[in-house]
């Protein structure tokens, strides 16, 4: 079978079966006229055929498929050439347009002009209209069939990403999928097969009666179910064995047995229900446990655990979806003690969503759900969202007159009790009993005013409006309580940017000043704080006029901010980027000198009259080589406040990735000693798709290890197979954890990506 060629090469279409002869009339030559062996060369009926071609394209209006640019039709010795090559399905006529030429095996050569293609020829084409797929995968067939409707359905098919699956040196890589029936559907790209058989690296290995794929990517293949092993100390060794016990194109239903040499026999069943217009899914799961003392949270120690997880996207109508999510569980660590799906299930939701090019909606209610060694009662100390609406629409006022931009945002909080901790000796409320309803409205104009060679001015007017009530069911909080508050905001930001090139290299610098005032002295607008509990400034929040992470609380005062950003562009594809600057208090009240109840902001560089200054670096030199940094500086006293460095180097295989955070100590947020650590991958190629992978990570304040771990993975770009251990260390979060893991992943021609990717870690604070 001819190996599948890839990017601008010709695309090979081959079926090795088929049996060829060529039909040329060479009529009656006078003896001597042309030599002996001219055209006559016997045809090896069992030689393998091929056909080529630039593009393949199928009209479903003409019923006609036309193969274009550099066409090659070859078989025994035989090769006909052009570059137009068109195949009327009504007429069963194939036939090459324009200039043709056929070699014969002794090398005899024949041009004409136009061409009717007979016999074994044109049945080697019609046998060779497989599919390629739009990711470049290749489905070859007994049999074809093409219908009106653009579903082409396989008889005794296979579907191989790899094309023939073997490399250059002769080595069966990658994976296929051998059916009784495959049934391509080009209108939305899915594949159904019946019977499937997959092999790994040419030998097969499971069999399913019935599996149905939305398309042939990355990401479908990725969710199609696999055998896999783990071990875990609570757990002991771990199998884990998927089976498809019904699938079609609208209906999964999976049974998924795991076994555990510790705890025993855990069953797993998933029914998968597909839409024209969306889909849902059920699973339950549950196991009774052989050694409940394993595990030392107390209600975990039970014989019988489970869950039942659900959830479900609809789009009932164009831009808008609305979906759902819901797990219930014997205890909150079920799901992370037996290393189930917790991605839908720390959040129960009902939610629905409108984005268009100019309005965005979205309302929810929500139930935030603690994972983990956490009590029912500590469940109640989370808060509900009932309810969390947003709302953002810009409206453009024509050229030269800006847009206007509108938004608002709704958030009610339920909750059953207090949410109180003391971290060394600092003490924190994350959340107060009771309810609370949050509106706030904000409305503004903005305009761009281009000046002279490069200078841009962004003025913004507008102002925001705040209504909010908490019933005062908390002990800790005086009672009920309403606030009212109106915010004008006005806001100036001015850039120069300047660009100059010596012919290789492109630099860029752009000094950046921005003035914002937020006339009110209301900070804390929420009353109480549910959504603006985080804060880190850095350089991508440098130059925001609101750097708080919600509603709830809001900068207040004067605010002028200085800084640039300077980039270069090399001729190599190389560059470089800076952001830094620095932000300073003019007047008014200082948003971030008041903390609030959960210490917001404490330690942040942003309570003095002048900020920490900040910086960001990210670039790459020279091709395989990427790195990014970030440094915050308390420009009082020198002192670095806060830094993080990554870089990685690709190149041959080879990978290595570094990556270093540190953070001064925050006594103010009970932080007594500052975070120090260092840490590296590194991955060696040690044959032919195969490396070896190692991590470390190093805890420099305590000097001890953080965690270890290392592997080893086969990847030819389809097929990736790897065994990896890791442990964590006395200053973990999850402390003294000892794991193995195996690796199976089947990947899509899109996924062709040998060895390491290069990625850079994005750098810490």
């Amino acid at each position: 079978m001819a190996k599948a060629k890839r990017g601008k090469s010709p695309r090979r279409l081959a079926c090795a079966s088929a049996l060829l002869a060529l039909a040329l009339s060479t009529g009656a030559f006078a003896q001597g006229l042309v030599p002996a062996d001219f055209f006559n060369a016997p045809i090896d009926a069992s030689a393998p055929a091929a056909v080529e071609a630039n593009t393949l394209t199928f009209d479903s209006s003409t019923n006609i498929i036309t193969a274009t640019g550099d066409v090659v039709l070859s078989q025994g010795g035989y090769t006909m050439t052009g570059q137009s090559l068109v195949y009327d399905r009504n007429s069963r006529a194939l036939r090459f347009v324009g200039q043709v030429t056929v070699r014969d095996p002794s090398g005899n050569l024949s041009e004409m002009a136009d061409l009717d293609v007979t016999g074994g020829m044109k049945q080697a084409f019609v046998n060779a209209l497989t599919i390629t797929t739009y990711d470049g995968a290749r489905i070859t067939a007994d049999s074809v069939d093409y219908d009106a409707a653009l579903q082409t359905l396989l008889q005794g098919a296979t579907y191989a990403p790899c094309g023939d699956c073997i490399d250059d040196a002769g080595r069966r890589i990658g994976w296929s999928v051998s059916a009784a029936r495959i049934t391509y559907n080009a209108e939305d790209g899915s594949v159904a097969l019946e019977q499937p058989t997959l092999s790994l690296l040419g030998v097969p290995v499971a069999w399913l009666p019935y599996l149905w794929l939305p398309d042939t990517s990355d990401l479908a293949l990725a969710n199609v179910r696999t055998p896999v092993y783990s071990y875990g100390e609570l757990t002991g060794h771990t199998l884990e064995v998927p089976y498809a016990a019904y699938s079609s194109r609208w209906t999964d239903i999976i049974l998924t047995p795991t076994f555990m040499t510790r705890q025993g026999f855990l069953l797993g069943a998933e029914w998968v229900q597909r839409f024209d217009n969306g889909s849902f899914q059920i699973k339950a799961s549950g196991l009774y446990q052989f050694d409940k003392a394993a595990f030392t949270f107390t209600e975990a120690q039970r014989d019988w655990r489970g869950a039942i997880q659900t959830s479900g996207e609809f789009t009932p109508i164009a831009d808008w979806t609305m979906g759902w999510s819901y797990a219930a569980f014997t205890d909150a660590a079920y799901l992370v003690d037996y290393r189930l799906t917790t991605a839908k299930s720390s959040i129960n939701q009902v939610y629905v969503t409108h984005v268009s090019e100019d309005t965005y909606i979205d309302a929810r209610v929500q139930q935030f759900n603690l994972l983990g060694n956490v009590t029912a009662a500590d469940q109640g100390k989370q808060g509900a969202a009932v309810p969390s609406v947003r709302f953002e629409h810009v409206e453009d006022l024509g050229p030269g007159n800006g847009r206007i931009e509108i938004s608002a945002k709704l958030l009610g909080v339920r909750r059953d009790l207090d949410s109180v901790s003391t971290i060394n000796g600092v003490p924190y409320t994350w959340g107060y009993a009771g309810n609370k309803q949050h509106l706030s409205l904000q409305a503004g104009w903005q305009t761009q005013w281009i000046g002279g060679p490069g200078f841009v001015a962004t003025p913004y007017l507008g102002g925001r409006a705040d209504v909010a009530y908490y019933d005062g069911a908390s002990a800790l909080l005086p009672g009920a309580t309403t606030l009212w508050s109106a915010t004008p905001i006005a806001a100036m930001d001015v850039r120069f940017p300047l660009a100059a090139s010596d012919g290789s290299t492109v630099h860029l610098i752009e000094p950046i000043a921005q003035v914002a005032y937020r006339g009110s002295n209301t900070t804390n607008v929420g009353i109480t704080n549910d959504d603006a509990q985080s804060f880190v400034f850095d350089d991508t929040n440098l130059f925001s006029y609101n750097r708080f992470s919600g509603s709830d609380r809001q900068e207040t005062g004067l605010r002028a901010t200085i800084g640039g950003r300077y980039m270069a562009n090399f001729a190599d594809g190389g560059y470089v980027e800076l952001i830094a600057g620095q932000s300073f208090q003019l007047a008014g009240a200082n948003a971030f000198a008041t903390p609030g109840q959960a210490n917001t902001a404490v330690g942040s560089g942003m309570s003095a009259t002048a900020s920490y200054a900040v910086l960001g670096a990210y670039g790459s030199f020279t091709p395989g080589v990427k790195f990014g940094g970030k440094l915050q500086v308390d420009s009082a006293t020198a002192n670095v406040m806060r830094a993080g460095l990554g870089g990685t180097f690709a190149k041959d295989g080879y990978g290595l990735a570094l990556d270093y955070t540190y953070r001064a100590a925050n006594p103010g947020q009970g932080m007594l000693l500052p975070q120090h650590e260092i840490g590296g991958e590194v991955t060696v190629p040690v044959a032919e798709y195969w490396s070896i992978k190692a991590h470390s990570y190093w805890d420099l304040q305590a000097n001890t290890w953080l965690q270890v771990g290392g592997g080893v993975v086969y990847d030819d770009g389809f097929l990736v197979i790897g065994a990896n251990a890791s442990r964590t260390g006395p200053t973990h979060t999850s402390p003294n954890d000892t794991r193995l893991t195996a690796t199976f992943r089947l990947k899509a021609p899109a996924g062709f990506n040998v060895g390491y990717d290069g990625a850079v870690p994005t750098p810490k604070f």
